[in-house]
């Protein structure tokens, strides 16, 4: 062979082997985030949730990429609300990204960026907005559960509308703040629609309660046969081998999104780029399974295999609701005569 051809054939080899590389290992997407990363200072993340599920998340992400640094900002949807309006009015942009349900009103507020992560293509359009500024990180999935010693699975509602029988007067349960489902039922039904069934509901004499676990926990106890809980505590509590069990037949089951968005002004962009492309990873999803939640991502198996989306009719809670939160609080305390 010549020397001419022996060179050809080096850098062919040469050519695959970096290919492979990259196909193997990190993207060229990745690699320039983590060049740029490394050259940035600590990451701040707010986000609603826990303490310990988001220092797990946070501290898979830093043994992943070593020299990252993250500050972690725990607080509630609406608390975290008010702490970016109140340190940007300031001229203040504290945080890199923010994780919590009811992203639209960060949008409206101008707080976020769009940031479109390659992982967002294993999301269905409920999980995700049109324009890229936010992607869902976990879900809480309302439905019907209902205890299985004090109703029959042949016997128990399969749609929301059956919950309007006579059976069930004096016998369901209800959070008093259920405004994101009221909310999700009108986007999903319209107002007429909506309203008349809400006005009915109230008429079975609904017995009302704060806080779906609560709620999950009465109904395993016998306090009364069903109520709308979140389907991943009833999958939780049937491993213990509590009596209780959910509906995957209503139309739709409403959804609420925890979305994770990128900062309008990240004082470390590639940081907190690569944090939401490790939160929406494979990887990351399956640790967010593993925390008892139930994960956005579509190829990433749910605490249940009844859970699966392709499955179910879901409707994800607007994400504007915040812009809209008065109002649909006081329709709904309105129509249900609280």
């Amino acid at each position: 062979m010549s020397r001419i051809h022996v060179s050809i054939v080096l850098l062919a080899l040469v050519g695959l082997s970096f290919c492979a590389g990259r196909a193997w290992g990190q993207s060229d997407h990745a690699a320039r985030l983590i060049e740029g990363a490394k050259k940035e200072g600590k990451l701040v993340w707010y986000t609603s949730m826990s303490v310990s599920d988001a220092k797990l998340m946070v501290d898979s992400f830093t043994k992943k990429f070593p020299f990252a640094k993250v500050e972690l900002v725990r607080a509630g949807g609406e608390a975290a609300l008010n702490r970016m309006l109140s340190e940007t009015r300031a001229g203040k942009w504290e945080f890199d990204l923010v994780a919590i349900s009811g992203t639209g009103i960060l949008i409206r507020h101008n707080l976020i960026a769009p940031y479109v992560s390659p992982e967002a293509k294993a999301y269905i359009p409920e999980f995700k907005d049109p324009a890229g500024y936010w992607t869902g990180i976990f879900n809480n999935y309302y439905v019907v559960g209902y205890n299985t010693k004090l109703v029959s699975e042949a016997a128990a509602p399969r749609t929301w509308r059956d919950l309007l029988a006579g059976k069930w007067k004096n016998n369901i349960s209800l959070d008093q703040e259920e405004y994101p489902w009221y909310a999700a039922l009108l986007a999903a039904w319209g107002k007429n629609n909506t309203q008349s069934f809400m006005r009915s509901l109230a008429q079975q004499n609904i017995q009302w309660r704060k806080g779906h676990t609560l709620i999950a926990q009465l109904i395993a106890a016998g306090e009364f046969p069903l109520g709308i809980v979140y389907a991943h505590t009833i999958e939780s509590m049937k491993k213990t081998g509590a009596p209780i069990e959910w509906i995957n037949t209503l139309d739709p089951i409403v959804v609420s999104v925890n979305g994770i968005a990128l900062s309008a002004k990240p004082n470390n962009p590639n940081l907190a780029k690569l944090f939401i492309d490790f939160t929406l990873s494979k990887e990351g999803q399956e640790l967010m399974r593993s925390l008892n939640r139930t994960p956005s991502r579509g190829d990433v198996e749910p605490p249940s295999p009844k859970m699966q989306q392709s499955k179910l009719q879901l409707k994800a809670v607007p994400q504007d609701m915040g812009a809209r939160y008065k109002t649909y609080v006081e329709e709904f305390r309105q129509l249900t005569g609280q």
